[in-house]
């Protein structure tokens, strides 16, 4: 028999016996298993959360009976008592049928499932594919037509220059299907900026 063949035979007992070895040392040298010490590993805390359910990065998404469509997404949302639920660092974005584009955000939000709107608070920004950028301390949002409107006082800037009034309304038009009206009312006050397109 020549060394080739020796050689071949001595390797195919000696490889089997090689990885035997290395499968029974690893048993022997593994370290014993904790289950306990998995848990201090665990980012939810399962008794707060059934404390207090609540839902991470929620979306809503629906098409109003005018054709408008609207997203709202928030950081987390919690029920309230009753058809309700509350919601914080909130994004919206209605897009009407002619295409054009409403943003929105706010800190907070409350919804009335029975009402069909929803109420955003703390902060609330309104930015129209029109040029108008206002604030707000509280806007109501309808769900099943396209209607925005002001609990209170708004500010910011349009194409003409800055503006405040005693409330703001976003709206479509009654007697025309298809057009949107931006309203401010009470108290308007425009300050002219010279170089901008009214």
């Amino acid at each position: 028999m020549d060394s080739h063949s020796r050689l071949v035979g001595w390797l195919k007992v000696a490889l089997p016996l090689t990885a035997l070895a290395l499968l029974s040392t690893l048993f022997l040298v593994a370290r014993k298993i904790d289950p306990e010490a998995a848990l201090p590993y665990a980012e939810v805390d399962v008794a707060e959360r059934i404390r207090e359910p609540r839902m991470t990065a929620p979306t809503y998404a629906g098409v109003t009976e005018d054709g408008a469509t609207l997203t709202i997404t928030a950081a987390e949302a919690r029920p309230d008592t009753g058809n309700g639920a509350s919601a914080a660092q909130v994004n919206g974005q209605l897009v009407t049928p002619d295409g054009k584009r409403t943003a929105l955000s706010a800190g907070a939000m409350r919804s009335d499932g029975t009402a069909k709107q929803v109420l955003l608070q703390s902060g609330v920004q309104i930015a129209t594919a029109t040029g108008y950028e206002v604030k707000t301390d509280g806007l109501t949002v309808a769900l099943d037509r396209t209607n925005a409107s002001s609990t209170g006082p708004v500010e910011g800037f349009g194409p003409a220059g800055k503006l405040a009034a005693d409330s703001f309304q976003m709206t479509q038009a009654a007697d025309t299907p298809g057009q949107y009206l931006l309203v401010f009312n009470g108290h308007v006050r425009l300050i002219y900026v010279p170089g901008q397109t009214p």
